[in-house]
């Protein structure tokens, strides 16, 4: 990290109060900031000293910072926060429209955004003055910002959502559907326009008329539905996927007239846990807490192959008997053994019906399966897509029918 200018702050006892409103605005930005964690923060600054801003710094971030993806959110409300000259302005043109001229960045990053909006606090800066000579002055709007914002929100990638976006999102995904076809059953019911022959019961309307078969009763196969089972990846690097897909299978899970028989939902990250009794709650923020309790691995290492092994060994029987479709969320970026790997996927490949997986890293069109986990897990899938907006688990919903949808497998195989 770069070199700072020494902290210019004077002996004041506010600073607690600035560390507290500072640790507010790290919580309303996502972290996991509580008043033990503050108390911290102000006596190893006691401790440490503040001349140098670089020690400041790194003392405030040993206290608050507790995941990696914390790091980027944690920088930018420092920077915005601690004396930086330009920090109202950059906040500000954070939350306004983009206009070229007056942003440097249209593009700016989730972190930028949610350190804005949480330094703003639920403040809407005031629209741009018109210029003194507007004839004088050109500005060129992006026109991509016309569309609404659900559109918006439907293409920007989870990732990069800020709070109140993620929060439209769940609202948006609380409205998705995913509705399934029925399978034919060998099992049949009679059915007098069927298509197939009921000869046991023409034989015994025959017997009952002398022996002789005046009609042919008819029959036609049932319909049965399919179990949906979803493979949910909750390691430190598809976190904030998880969460949001999550979030759309208790929606499946909780739908009525969508068609499927169960709906079982497990997390894994070094371990494999079912969560799919949580998943039944009718309140999603209560389902996905309790989820989140019992999977204690979360936002931790992968371990994919372990936990395949474990759900083919414990559960692959117990819900994968009804022809189930499988949804495997996964980066595919595992450190075990590919061979292994290669064995568990061909093995739940075989149990299921269909076996879809859906990748964030497929938003990347210059991405290629040079990973070792993914090289061995690519064969062995009937369609790999995308999963890292709404739009592709609308995509989703509108093909997890079709038999013949493999997504980007083929392409991708090529490049094997």
């Amino acid at each position: 990290m770069a070199e700072y200018p020494p902290l210019d702050l004077p002996d004041d006892p506010r600073l607690a109060g600035n560390i507290t409103h500072f640790a507010r605005a790290l919580r309303k930005a996502g972290l996991r900031v509580g008043p033990g964690r503050v108390i911290d923060a102000i006596r190893a600054v006691e401790a440490a000293g503040f001349t140098s801003k670089t020690d400041f710094y790194w003392t405030l971030h040993a206290c608050f910072v507790s995941r990696p993806e914390d790091r980027r959110v944690f920088a930018q409300v420092f920077r915005l926060y601690w004396r930086d000259p330009r920090f109202m302005e950059h906040m500000m043109s954070m939350m306004l429209p983009a206009v070229r001229g007056v942003q440097e960045d249209r593009t700016a990053q989730s972190a930028e955004k949610r350190a804005a909006e949480a330094l703003l606090d639920g403040l809407q800066p005031d629209a741009p003055e018109e210029f003194e000579d507007p004839e004088a002055t050109e500005i060129e709007i992006d026109a991509t910002l016309t569309m609404s914002a659900e559109e918006r929100l439907r293409t920007l990638d989870f990732e990069q959502m800020s709070t109140d976006e993620v929060a439209q999102a769940k609202r948006m995904l609380a409205r998705l559907d995913l509705p399934v076809k029925p399978i034919p059953s060998r099992r049949t019911r009679a059915a007098p326009q069927g298509a197939l022959v009921d000869w046991r019961a023409t034989m015994r309307a025959a017997a009952r008329q002398g022996g002789e078969i005046r009609d042919l009763s008819r029959k036609a196969r049932r319909d049965r539905w399919p179990s949906l089972v979803v493979l949910c990846d909750i390691s430190g690097s598809m976190s904030q996927y998880s969460r949001l897909i999550l979030h759309f299978v208790h929606t499946v899970a909780n739908a009525k007239g969508q068609g499927w028989a169960r709906v079982h939902a497990f997390t894994f990250g070094t371990r494999l846990t079912n969560v799919s009794r949580h998943l039944h709650q009718r309140d999603v923020d209560a389902a996905l807490k309790a989820a989140g309790a019992e999977a204690q691995d979360w936002e931790g290492g992968t371990r994919i192959g372990e936990s395949l092994h474990a759900f083919n060994r414990d559960w692959s029987r117990r819900v994968m008997g009804q022809g189930a479709v499988v949804l495997l969320v996964s980066d595919g970026l595992d450190r075990g053994d590919p061979q292994a790997l290669a064995r568990e996927m061909e093995r739940l490949h075989l149990s299921a019906r269909r076996l879809i997986w859906l990748n964030p890293l497929l938003r990347w069109e210059g991405f290629a399966p040079k990973a070792q986990g993914i090289g061995a897990m690519l064969p062995h899938v009937d369609s790999f897509r995308a999963g890292h907006s709404i739009a592709s688990l609308e995509d989703l919903a509108r093909v997890i029918s079709r038999p013949d949808d493999a997504g980007e497998k083929l392409r991708l195989m090529a490049m094997l």
